[in-house]
């Protein structure tokens, strides 16, 4: 019997899942992996150990695995490909292919079939493909400059957001006498374990992991605090005109319907981002018919490594 395993390599986490020809037959998660944001290092530890989980739990050695497909931000770079090509292949023999993280969420969503993602986890970036073959994207350039709608982004935005009020001195929202939105200040404060504005504003300042924040800015969300909610829903929006970008540049006329799919932790637990992104996106283009479930891009890596590890 072949086996075969699925990657998929994020800024925050790294997904695997080992199968045979039809079925998944255990997963594993560990530490995050992209070598840009992590080093090479962290990303080996993480790499390794999630594929040792996998096959343990599937109780099948990392020897006997025919081959596997691994998707990560930045795979169109042979140096970044080239690096996690070989930190696989340390500890598996047969054949490894690296691809992009939106080409594995494609597959996970469309299989071979046209339609758009849309990804938002630690970075963002839309994809898609019509029933030509051809492909384009928007976004993903990076933290410094796009990444639109990402926890980073959601994360940088709220400290934005947050130093702004403090600014204006909003008169609703003091805390303890000082002109800081309380609930949105408490939860990042708690986010990055500071003290004070002005340690977070410092802290801002010095390249910092954005991406943190993005539990502190749901918690305020949920909690009902109004700076904390905007910010979800310009996410929403921003993941929108994305998907815009890639829907003109692939489905220019016609009047069919025309898929699109959400993947990412974004998507995921926040259902203000969900809301604001689908309501937006119909906005752009009336034909979208957009996929409530939030899809697994682990599960398109798997089948990629099925299918011999093809780019689609």
């Amino acid at each position: 019997m072949a086996f075969y395993l699925g990657i998929d390599g994020g800024g925050s986490k790294t997904l695997c899942c080992v199968g045979d020809e039809t079925l998944q037959l255990a997963a594993a998660t560990a530490g995050p992996s992209n070598i840009t944001r992590v080093g090479e290092a962290r990303a080996r530890e993480s790499l390794h150990q999630t594929i040792r989980e996998a096959c343990a739990a599937a109780r099948i050695d990392p020897q006997n695995l025919r081959r596997a497909c691994i998707g990560v931000a930045g795979a169109g770079r042979e140096e970044i490909a080239g690096a996690v090509r070989k930190i696989v292949a340390e500890i598996i023999p047969g054949e490894i292919e690296v691809v992009g993280d939106m080409q594995i969420a494609l597959e996970a969503a469309f299989g071979a079939g046209p339609g758009v993602i849309v990804i938002a986890g630690t970075g963002s970036i839309a994809y898609g493909r019509d029933s030509s073959g051809r492909t384009a994207r928007a976004g993903g350039w990076g933290f410094a400059i796009s990444d639109e709608g990402s926890a980073h982004w959601i994360g940088r935005t709220a400290v934005a957001t947050l130093l702004r009020a403090v600014d204006q001195d909003d008169p609703a929202a003091k805390d303890d006498g000082v002109p800081e939105p309380s609930r949105f200040f408490h939860e990042l404060r708690a986010g990055w374990n500071l003290n004070s504005i002005e340690q977070v504003a410092r802290t801002a300042n010095s390249n910092p992991d954005f991406a943190a924040l993005f539990p502190a800015v749901l918690s305020a969300a949920h909690a009902g605090d109004a700076l904390a909610r905007g910010v979800l829903a310009q996410a929403g929006g921003e993941l929108a005109q994305l998907a815009g970008l890639v829907l003109r540049r692939l489905f220019a006329g016609g009047n069919k319907s025309l898929p699109l799919a959400m993947a990412g932790g974004v998507f995921r637990y926040s259902e203000t981002v969900r809301e604001v992104f689908c309501s937006e996106v119909r906005k752009l283009d009336g034909r979208v018919e957009v996929n409530q479930r939030v899809v697994d891009p682990v599960a398109g890596a798997l089948e990629m490594a099925r299918n011999a590890g093809r780019i689609r």
